[in-house]
């Protein structure tokens, strides 16, 4: 018993026009045989995408936390950019002009003093015998002129001297030294300008 050959059938699966287009298609396309390309919606996918009642629940995984706190982070921004939280005067930058910041010589130089002096070391936490609280007064201090400031911490600060030289790099190799040597051999009636040096 021989073996019938089925050919595919191309409306099988899928939409073929009808009526007057199907006339149309078959007078001007170059294959009449050939598919349209269109799957029918109840055969080709069933059930079709989006037609299931149950709805997914999403696992609770470690990207789905990460997910929940980047969601919950823009919520909370989006509350922070409220008007009605962030008034127009806290962020009107256009008039946020700068501020002017003035230091006297003799601001500076308390500053400049008080910046070089040591710090103090901190006391020891009081024993049970002595008084907890202590009331400390700050002495006012006396205000020194700018140039006697600088001219006190460039006194302290100063490490090297005329005498005393800052330490040189460490080099592999000595420095050049020019030496004249003897010229090469010339004529002794001639001009000869070049000077040999080693």
């Amino acid at each position: 018993m021989a073996a019938t050959r089925k050919a595919a059938d191309q409306t099988l699966y899928h939409l073929s026009p009808r009526g007057f287009w199907k006339k149309f298609r078959d007078a001007v396309v170059v294959n009449p045989e050939i598919s349209s390309g269109l799957p029918i919606q109840g055969i080709q996918r069933y059930p079709p995408p989006g037609s299931r009642p149950e709805k997914y629940s999403t696992p609770a995984t470690k990207g789905m936390r990460r997910v929940e706190r980047m969601y919950h982070t823009i919520i909370d921004q989006r509350v922070a950019s409220d008007p009605a939280q962030n008034p127009y005067w806290k962020r009107d930058v256009r008039r946020a002009y700068p501020q002017l910041s003035v230091v006297t010589q003799t601001e500076l130089s308390g500053l400049l003093i008080e910046h070089h002096e040591a710090r103090q070391a901190v006391a020891a936490p009081p024993t049970e015998g002595e008084h907890e609280h202590k009331d400390v007064v700050a002495a006012p201090k006396e205000s020194v002129d700018l140039t006697a400031a600088i001219a006190t911490i460039g006194q302290a600060a100063r490490a090297y001297s005329e005498s005393k030289l800052p330490p040189k790099l460490p080099t592999s190799f000595q420095r050049w030294k020019p030496q004249r040597v003897e010229d090469a051999p010339h004529d002794p009636d001639s001009y000869f300008p070049m000077i040999l040096v080693k």
